[in-house]
């Protein structure tokens, strides 16, 4: 099988992946990226006690895989596989719909919005780092890198992904997690490749079931779906490793096209978190209602 490598956007999106380091996000970013991990956390102890949360835990807990070496589901003492503490956390943490929301740059984007970035980001690198003894530092570093990778994506596929029903939280975020989980996990660029085909073919979530526990749910399955795509391929599972650019792969399926520019050329000169921005602490109806991204 042929393999476009070095021109590869998959490959480019691996190198910025596996090549990351702290020292060289921006001041600004780095503060950004606290201040967003805060109010996950805080959205994640709301979330908590909505309803969705107890029937979260209640299923969690009948699976039998609780742990005391495991991962912490917040707002609880259930401590299970990072897997499923990132899917409860990544619930909870959209479960009232306040949690941050990306700001596009580009002017044909429907309601001028993109992602909740932290809701997908942040559960599988805090659950992976709990489990692996992992610094504050390494945390906040895998978070920027899942973050950075899922708002370039959504600014650059074309918008028909999220006009014809796609919930992008839920679809790029699955590509945002697994790539702050790659990153935390050390893969190398061909596994870190590897784990965004993964990541890709479990993206799914549809806007039809916003306004249920199903939104939140999104989030959830994308933060699970990106911890599961990570492990696997530093197992060795195999995956294609051109998913974002391929005929048959994301882009294309899901959105019908993207622009590249906005991956490559807005990579090189800044972060997305600063270019688009992220809006904290906005408010946004519970999960009973509709809302819009």
């Amino acid at each position: 099988m042929s393999d476009r490598s070095e021109e590869s956007l998959t490959a480019y999106a691996a190198d910025f992946i596996t090549r990351a380091r702290a020292a060289a996000v921006p001041a600004d970013v780095t503060h950004l990226g606290k201040r967003s991990i805060l109010d996950g956390i805080g959205l994640a102890l709301a979330g908590s006690v909505a309803e969705s949360g107890h029937i979260v835990r209640r299923y969690l807990r009948s699976l039998g895989c609780t742990t005391a070496k495991g991962s912490t589901v917040i707002g609880s003492p259930l401590e299970l596989p990072a897997r499923f503490a990132a899917f409860a956390n990544g619930v909870a943490i959209h479960a009232d719909d306040y949690d941050d929301t990306q700001l596009a740059v580009a002017k044909d984007r429907v309601y001028g919005l993109l992602t909740h970035p932290t809701a997908p980001a942040l559960p599988p690198v805090l659950a992976l780092g709990e489990r692996d003894g992992r610094s504050g530092r390494d945390v906040l570093t895998a978070y920027q890198v899942g973050v950075e990778v899922e708002t370039k994506i959504a600014e650059a596929i074309d918008p028909r992904h999220y006009q014809d029903g796609f919930h992008s939280t839920a679809t790029i975020g699955t590509l945002g997690a697994a790539a702050g989980a790659a990153h935390l996990l050390g893969l190398d660029r061909e596994r870190t490749r590897r784990a965004l085909g993964l990541a890709a073919s479990q993206s799914a979530g549809l806007r039809e079931n916003f306004g249920t526990m199903t939104k939140p749910f999104h989030a959830g399955r994308a933060c699970e779906s990106g911890v599961l795509a990570a492990e696997l391929a530093q197992l060795g599972f195999t995956a294609t490793t051109i998913v974002l650019e391929a005929g048959r792969g994301f882009f294309k399926a899901a959105g019908g096209g993207f622009d590249a520019r906005a991956i490559e050329a807005d990579s090189r000169a800044r972060h997305q978190a600063r270019a688009g921005g992220a809006r904290v602490g906005r408010c946004q109806p519970p999960e009973r209602e509709r809302a819009d991204s």
